[in-house]
């Protein structure tokens, strides 16, 4: 499901210039849910942060996604990380970075792959420094390969 939604964005001008490996995850909050697949990867589009997360969120609707109840299961989960550093918030425009991003072992492990450089735009923490704070309960196994395009 992960690589058919990198691919239905790819088909809709949103040009995915690499991802992570792609990683298995336990629930969270801890459930009797399956494992989740996660990943992160970078993205190229001229469209505004607020045009690409209504993009997200209709590309997860054509995979099948209902959103109902929070962290109920669900098909895919397209979040918008980070918007070129960008912070912000409000009630027209998403909230930048990620609220959660700095709390999710099954986020900053995929960003470390991917960005080590990255830093938080709020709280200038590096990726590493970020995953060094985490709790160690979180189940996390890492599963395939990076990408990118060139």
């Amino acid at each position: 499901m992960c690589e058919a939604a990198l691919a239905a964005l790819a088909k809709i001008g949103v040009r995915v210039f690499r991802r992570s490996p792609w990683y298995e995850s336990a629930p969270v909050p801890p459930s009797d849910q399956p494992w989740f697949v996660n990943g992160v990867a970078q993205l190229e589009t001229d469209l505004a942060a607020a045009a690409l997360l209504h993009l997200l969120h209709s590309v997860e609707r054509d995979l099948g996604r209902v959103r109902g109840v929070i962290n109920a299961p669900r098909t895919i989960d397209l979040d918008l990380l980070d918007y070129n550093g960008l912070i912000r918030g409000g009630p027209d425009t998403p909230i930048l970075p990620h609220p959660r991003l700095a709390e999710r072992a099954f986020v900053l492990a995929p960003l470390a792959d991917l960005a080590p450089e990255w830093r938080h735009p709020e709280s200038g923490k590096g990726v590493e420094e970020l995953i060094a704070a985490l709790p160690a309960s979180e189940g996390l196994r890492r599963r395939g390969a990076a990408r990118s395009e060139d």
